[in-house]
């Protein structure tokens, strides 16, 4: 019984350090958030106009001219996928490759993998990265959002591969996160599908001085931006699903402790009775 109140004990210390690590990342993640969630609603707006305007533009588009405008024969695909630097998030991570492998299903492609948590999956399964430089998504700026933009269109342009879409966390609430994958160049998949059976007019937009021009300058600019609103998204969402995993873990630990102590004090009492009905016992012999 003392054997097994001893061990009891233990358990209820080890449970209650474990207990004080997720309040602490817990109470972290909190204050963190609240910057990334203003950081994630400023940009939400440029991020959601900029992804629409190049979808208008796409769908009236009549000037294939431009690399970044017409359809390719490449079928190999580059998916950016924006993934978290640490673990103990709950299943953020592990949805977030779930939806890319849905997504990539029987497609041949590469990655550009920002967060730790991405390069490490990728490498584990051989998947070839056009770069690994981008492994912490706390310390990507915009800068660094642009030199991968600039990354990316040169290797389109050279025909590396024929579509490039961004995989990444849509940062919906503080309870809601939720993995997406959606093109960005060429711009011939960006095109709406026709609404109500109405063919969209197509002869709407003039390029100057031309669209190849006009194209190599803003497409660049589009791709930074989708990529900086993205890991905004992403940096929220990893902070949010942490918050709600560790809030989970330490009313779980909370709970757990409190029936240790029920246990412990059962057995306790146990064995106080045990001993009083010994002495009394032993006293009733003599």
């Amino acid at each position: 019984m003392a054997a097994n109140m001893k061990s009891v004990k233990l358990r209820i210390k080890s449970v209650q350090s474990t207990m004080q690590i997720t309040k602490a990342m817990e109470l972290v993640a909190s204050s963190k958030l609240r910057k990334a969630k203003e950081r994630a609603d400023t940009c939400r707006p440029y991020f959601q106009t900029l992804h629409e305007t190049l979808q208008d533009i796409a769908e009236e588009n009549t000037d294939f001219s431009s690399v970044y405008a017409k359809e390719v024969s490449c079928d190999k695909y580059c998916y950016v996928v924006i993934a978290g630097d640490r673990g103990l998030a709950g299943g953020y991570n592990t949805n977030l490759f779930k939806c890319l492998e849905a997504a990539s299903a029987g497609q041949e492609y590469v990655v550009l993998p920002v967060g730790k948590k991405a390069v490490e999956y990728f490498r584990r399964r051989g998947i070839v990265c056009i770069t690994e430089q981008f492994a912490e998504i706390a310390d990507v700026s915009v800068a660094d959002c642009f030199e991968m933009a600039n990354l990316l269109c040169e290797e389109f342009r050279k025909g590396s591969f024929g579509h490039i879409e961004l995989c990444y966390t849509r940062f919906i609430s503080m309870l809601s996160q939720q993995p997406d994958v959606f093109p960005m160049l060429p711009l011939s998949d960006l095109a709406k599908k026709e609404k109500d059976g109405k063919k969209s007019i197509r002869n709407l937009i003039i390029y100057e001085p031309n669209s190849t021009e006009v194209f190599d300058a803003i497409v660049p600019e589009y791709l930074a931006g989708l990529v900086y609103g993205g890991v905004c998204e992403a940096l929220a969402s990893e902070l949010a699903a942490r918050r709600t995993a560790m809030e989970a873990a330490t009313s779980n630990a909370q709970e757990m402790i409190e029936k240790l102590n029920l246990y412990y004090n059962r057995a306790r009492q146990a064995s106080i009775t045990q001993e009083i009905t010994e002495i009394v016992g032993g006293a009733e012999g003599l």
